[in-house]
């Protein structure tokens, strides 16, 4: 679950999808693969039913790498953004770092656990 402020402000929560991508890079790229992701990121940020995301690059192994995104719908990531002009620019800009090819998947909340 996710929250968005509607025009009053108030908190209202709302059913997000998780796009996971797991991302190995190759070995000495990782820095020019940090630089082209953060031209990439206004990319899928302009994308419709994009909420948010996040990179984050592995302790143990500093050539991986997850990739975190949230979306409105599934078909936001499936169809809207990778049937786009920009996700060809998102492509020629981040898959030639990558080996192998990502894992992506899409996970979807059962709510809260614990506390």
């Amino acid at each position: 679950m996710g929250e968005l402020r509607d025009a009053c402000g108030r908190v209202r929560s709302i059913q997000v999808i998780l796009e996971l991508a797991l991302l190995d890079v190759k070995p000495g790229l990782e820095s020019d693969f940090e630089a082209a992701f953060a031209r990439a990121s206004s990319i899928i940020s302009s994308m419709e039913g994009y909420v948010s995301h996040e990179l984050q690059r592995c302790i143990e192994n500093p050539g991986r790498y997850v990739l975190l995104v949230r979306w409105k719908r599934l078909s936001d990531h499936t169809e809207g953004f990778r049937g786009s002009k920009e996700y060809q620019e998102w492509k020629r800009l981040l898959h030639h770092f990558y080996d192998p090819v990502p894992t992506v998947e899409h996970f979807e909340s059962i709510g809260s656990v614990g506390r």
